[in-house]
């Protein structure tokens, strides 16, 4: 069974974080992920 996440964001937040998805291709939960995973690969420098 999958979780789900939540949390609030500031409009300014929204709208760019929606700009980012949408130019990508992504759904909001690939956005989550992908940024999860930069964050992952920059801890190894």
């Amino acid at each position: 069974m999958g979780k789900e996440v939540r949390f609030t964001v500031s409009e300014e937040q929204h709208e760019w974080l929606t700009e980012l998805k949408d130019e990508r291709g992504y759904t909001w939960k690939g956005l989550m992920l992908e940024g999860a995973k930069e964050l992952d690969s920059s801890t190894g420098d």
